[in-house]
């Protein structure tokens, strides 16, 4: 995918959603970074970071240095299979045991 076209896309997420109109921009810039902190953890156990592109999509990455942008958090998981070739279930018990 073309870098452009990540840029445009819009943050209609349901994990995106901040409730007060005045904090929004900042609030979501801080939940953006959190969230892929907590993502990366998971990530990191599969070789793959993700980071923020603009406030308005993710980069996902390889630890060969192959890269897509995904446009929300759902699709992270979509095309971190695609990327690593295995499934990745987040809430596999076995994946979470070793997590901790």
């Amino acid at each position: 995918m073309c870098g452009l076209c990540g840029a445009f896309g819009g943050e209609d997420h349901w994990s995106t959603q901040i409730e007060d109109p005045e904090q929004a921009h900042h609030a979501r810039r801080r939940a953006r970074a959190y969230r892929a902190t907590l993502i990366n953890r998971v990530l990191g156990m599969r070789r793959l970071t993700i980071e923020d592109f603009q406030g308005s999509s993710f980069v996902l990455a390889t630890a060969t240095g192959k890269r897509e942008i995904v446009q929300d958090l759902g699709g992270v998981w979509r095309q971190a299979e695609q990327m690593t070739g295995r499934e990745l279930d987040p809430l596999d018990p076995a994946f979470l045991a070793a997590l901790a």
